[in-house]
């Protein structure tokens, strides 16, 4: 896989030159990551037209070698990180008007730019990084793809463990185990797995309820390859499901294979929702569906671009995003599949592809 750091930072060049600007701060982890490579939790970086400046502290000066190698001008800070900025910007002569990320900078980080940088003018700025993030490149596909089978097999696994009476903390605890014996570094939010009522709860945290026979069992989670995310949901039935939780389940079914086959690069993300949407309200269930349809995913489990009804934006060529249409009832539970789908350029490329089929476990 061919590495476009120096594409990504030519691309960012232009647009900090279409906005007036000297130099840009980062200091959105994933949006340095991007960047440089650089897969630490504590640095800044400062891009100008000519170079990329990344300050970060002692722990990772071993691991900057292989992972930033020539893409950043690396400056190892004994103090603070800011000491090492004021340091890096006091050196360029030609940096006057600097912009921030204001969707990632503190309150009392931006004011030390009042303060300690009161040298330069700063102005905000939103999503130059994330913007560019969106279209994915043949080598974060693959790594994306990768991270979706990782999560494919782990859930394959973990099915035939479940049984009633298990809690949902248990049947987490299997479930993350599967997925790092099958690979995923990390785990890109905490596993939900909600039973029975709580099915209905769609972000719902893992608990010590005890899962009962003839409950639906939703289990929501990611895998994390190279950085990069995958995320999916499976909603089963412990035991034999009833009439009504197969009828609810084909709704939703149907939902997803609709917009999973018909969410296109270049459609507005409200359209993109109002596939699935449109087809829940025809069948009664409309008010039960309450979240948006999908998000991107990358870097981050949840970036841009939006699948929703308020999202006038285009969908990009190239962006990987997840089609999740819902239906949830207090006090009877919820149901939801969650797929990960690429807008390549010759239509939508399913990259989960673990069964849709309604599974009857134990």
């Amino acid at each position: 896989m061919s590495d476009r750091r120096a594409d990504r930072l030519a691309a960012l060049t232009s647009a900090l030159t279409a906005n007036h600007l000297d130099g840009l701060l980062l200091s959105g982890l994933p949006n340095i990551r991007y960047l440089t490579g650089f897969s630490g939790s504590n640095a800044l970086a400062l891009v100008t037209p000519k170079q990329v400046y990344l300050i970060t502290d002692f722990r990772y000066k071993t691991q900057l070698a292989d992972e930033v190698g020539h893409h950043a001008s690396v400056v190892i800070e004994p103090q603070s990180l800011w000491t090492g900025l004021w340091r890096v910007m006091g050196s360029l002569p030609q940096m006057d008007v600097a912009g921030f990320e204001s969707a990632h900078l503190l309150h009392r980080d931006f004011q030390r730019l009042l303060d300690a940088g009161a040298r330069w003018q700063w102005r905000p700025t939103t999503d130059l990084v994330e913007t560019l993030r969106e279209r994915k490149d043949a080598g974060e596909l693959a790594l994306i793809t990768a991270a979706a089978a990782v999560a494919d097999r782990a859930l394959g696994r973990t099915l035939p463990q479940l049984a009633a009476g298990m809690t949902e903390l248990q049947i987490a605890g299997i479930l993350e185990k599967m997925l790092r014996d099958e690979g995923s570094e990390g785990f890109p939010f905490p596993s939900i797995v909600a039973s029975g009522a709580r099915a209905a709860l769609p972000h719902a945290r893992s608990s010590r309820k005890v899962v009962e026979r003839g409950e639906l069992l939703l289990l929501d989670f990611g895998a994390e390859v190279g950085g990069y995310c995958a995320d999916i949901t499976r909603t089963v039935v412990i035991g034999t499901a009833t009439g009504e939780q197969r009828e609810i389940y084909a709704i939703v079914r149907e939902a997803n294979e609709l917009a999973s086959s018909g969410v296109r690069a270049g459609m507005r993300g409200r359209d993109a929702d109002a596939i699935a949407r449109s087809y829940i309200e025809r069948q009664g269930y409309g008010e039960a569906f309450g979240h948006s349809l999908g998000h991107g995913l990358g870097l981050e489990v949840h970036e841009a671009p939006r699948l929703a009804r308020t999202a006038d934006a285009p969908l990009v060529p190239n962006s990987v995003v997840t089609i999740e249409p819902g239906i949830y009832r207090a006090g009877w539970g919820g149901i939801r599949i969650e797929d990960d789908v690429h807008l390549g350029p010759s239509g939508p490329e399913m990259l989960t592809h673990f069964t849709r089929e309604l599974a009857e476990v134990a």
